[in-house]
């Protein structure tokens, strides 16, 4: 297969370097891609929501299968160009990716469907935020209703902040908070069969302790033996299963990952969020592990003939995230980074970065994420933080208490 992954950040460097380990797949193109990307795929230059351009540059390259990254993409409809053009493409049409890009849709499918979630109201002015937030009461959830890179969701104390948060988005979603551990579950969708990947656990806040804003994602784990047993089945039967049957049933099959962020509460697991797409860092962590070949899973769910589910390497992934000065704020580019040599067990996945002559710079807020191996959790965080210590980015910041 010649395959063509768009995006350019982590999610996309560890989708591509599962991709090029694929001996099925024969070509590997990435658009626009990374500094990291490049060392095992073909670059090309395209603005990755343009769909005519991906729909052009799938062609010209003679793409067997195009895999959309992000979410951006998703709801511009480059999936849905890809298709036109009579190329397999994986990732939800526009339509379908509205699952991600509106909460309140994503929240009217869930009801529709009896997926287990919290109460909410959509709030489009002022009044009607504060009317939500005294309802709900602390602590106070307010999500922004588009899509905001994984930092449109406010969850605090002080009711000010929500009300301005509100104010700023325009049109929020606001809902009561769900207490419990969040746990991250991609189910594999071909439009009418699903199967489930390894659960993952990724951490939201900025700092040690769950302190600091809400981010993109600081770092990642898997597998999780806190889980309750079952659970994976409960959620595709409960969420994953009903979701794509309301879906199908409004004329959007479902095809490409459906990312499920959970909340295991004492009434069981509820679904905080649906996205459209891998979710970044944990894909860095469930590809790790993962044994089939991906090429071929991703093909099927494209082409409507996914069946058995896939199979997982023993042993843990851990991935800490590297962050540049000032994130999630306005993060500080262009600082050169050593040290992104591969020990034993780590190595270096790449997120916000490019080449600049012979260096290597940062490009962006979540800059590298480090992915640590071994037969169990707390070998496998010993040599993600071992590889981490060893690399330099002037400013850069990350949490030192991943997997802990």
């Amino acid at each position: 297969m010649r395959v063509l992954v768009i995006g350019s950040g982590g999610r996309e460097h560890a989708l591509c370097r599962s991709l090029s380990l694929d001996p099925q797949v024969s070509e590997l193109h990435c658009a626009p891609g990374n500094a990291g990307i490049a060392d095992v795929a073909t670059l090309h230059p395209v603005d990755p929501t343009d769909p005519a351009a991906v729909a052009a540059l799938s062609e010209r390259l003679g793409a067997d299968l195009v895999v959309v990254g992000p979410e951006a993409p998703l709801v511009a409809g480059v999936a849905d160009a890809v298709r036109a053009a009579g190329i397999a493409c994986f990732g939800p049409s526009r339509d379908a990716a509205m699952i991600e890009g509106s909460k309140a849709f994503a929240k009217e499918v869930m009801t529709a469907a009896g997926v287990p979630t919290a109460d909410s109201r959509v709030c489009t002015t002022a009044a009607e935020a504060a009317q939500a937030l005294d309802a709900f009461g602390p602590p106070y959830v307010v999500k922004d209703d588009g899509l905001a890179a994984g930092k449109g969701v406010v969850v605090t104390d002080d009711r000010e902040a929500a009300l301005e948060h509100a104010r700023v988005c325009g049109r929020v979603v606001i809902e009561e908070y769900l207490d419990g551990p969040e746990v991250s579950l991609f189910a594999l969708c071909d439009g009418g069969t699903a199967v489930p990947l390894q659960p993952a656990q990724d951490f939201k806040r900025a700092y040690d302790g769950d302190r600091g804003p809400n981010t993109g994602g600081m770092g990642a784990y898997t597998p999780l033996p806190w889980l309750p047993e079952g659970l994976t089945e409960q959620v595709m039967r409960e969420v994953v299963r009903p979701t794509m049957d309301e879906l199908a049933g409004r004329g959007l099959p479902y095809q490409g990952v459906l990312y499920v962020g959970l909340a295991i509460t004492a009434k069981g697991p509820k679904v905080i969020e649906f996205n459209a797409r891998f979710g970044d860092p944990e894909t860095q962590v469930v590809l790790d592990r993962l044994e089939t070949p991906l090429g071929g899973l991703l093909h099927a769910c494209a082409t409507g003939t996914l069946a058995d589910a896939p199979t997982f390497r023993d042993g843990c992934a851990v991935t800490v995230v590297i962050a540049a000065e000032n994130y999630p704020g306005d993060p500080v580019k262009g600082d050169v980074i050593t040290g992104l040599e591969p020990t034993e067990s780590a190595y270096v996945i790449h997120a916000g970065t490019k080449r600049d002559n012979s260096d290597i710079v940062a490009n962006g807020g979540r800059v590298l994420s480090v992915v640590g191996t071994g037969p169990d959790q707390e070998t496998a965080r010993r040599n993600a933080y071992d590889l981490v210590s060893r690399i330099s980015l002037r400013g850069s910041h990350y949490r030192t208490d991943i997997a802990r």
